[in-house]
């Protein structure tokens, strides 16, 4: 099921999109926190952001910069700034589409669709300096070499990757992986991080990982 985070600060108009997305099939997870709003919504590791503008704390422009700096998307600009400036500044940041207030919601459900079908037929690349990782097949490339990664350890690689040169604790990875972090045992964690450390390993990246004890796991980035 695709997950949509939504990021609105009007609790009222939140609980509306929240209503219309679930009624459609979609996963919602809202923002409603705004301390830490851009490592949420990484954290969440949703398939399409839908990104208010006026927000406290971070405003919607540094979001959508933040998303896009670590490979995220698509994102949907839903404002009430209904400037031309402020809809070009937010597409030059990389917003994949932008849509007004007050919004029909068979138009936002069509928005939506759109840029979700859109990002299901492109190849996703995550740059991490000296190599990239297609976050659709859980493929590595290091120049001209390649390496397949499982599952697991594709989850594992996208969320160091998309936190880098933050930390991601090993109670994200366990929500990653499992769904909860309830009666899973952590040497579980361990074994996956060492399969994922060999296969790094085979093209000498497997040192980039970097054990935070106590705490979890930080990717260090190359040049």
């Amino acid at each position: 099921m695709e997950k949509i985070v939504i990021v609105e600060d009007d609790v009222f108009l939140r609980e509306e999109l929240q209503n219309i997305l679930e009624k459609e099939g979609y996963s919602v997870e809202c923002i409603s926190s705004f301390d830490n709003s851009l490592e949420d919504i990484v954290s969440a590791s949703p398939s399409l952001v839908v990104l208010d503008l006026n927000l406290p704390k971070l405003s919607g422009f540094d979001i959508c910069r933040g998303l896009k700096a670590k490979g995220m998307g698509p994102i949907l600009v839903l404002t009430s700034r209904n400037r031309l400036r402020d809809e070009l500044h937010a597409l030059n940041l990389g917003a994949d589409d932008y849509l007004t207030k007050p919004f029909h919601p068979k138009r936002l459900i069509a928005r939506i669709q759109k840029l979700l079908h859109l990002y299901a037929n492109m190849q996703v690349l995550l740059d991490a300096g000296d190599f990239q990782l297609d976050e659709k097949i859980n493929v590595l490339y290091v120049g001209k070499n390649s390496i397949p990664l499982s599952e697991n350890e594709g989850i594992i690689m996208k969320a160091l990757v998309k936190a880098s040169p933050s930390v991601v604790k090993k109670e994200e990875l366990f929500n990653l992986l499992w769904g909860s972090s309830d009666y899973v045992d952590e040497n579980i964690l361990q074994v996956n991080m060492t399969r994922l450390r060999k296969s790094l390993d085979k093209v000498e990246l497997s040192n980039r990982i970097k054990t935070v004890r106590g705490i979890g796991y930080q990717l260090i980035r190359g040049d």
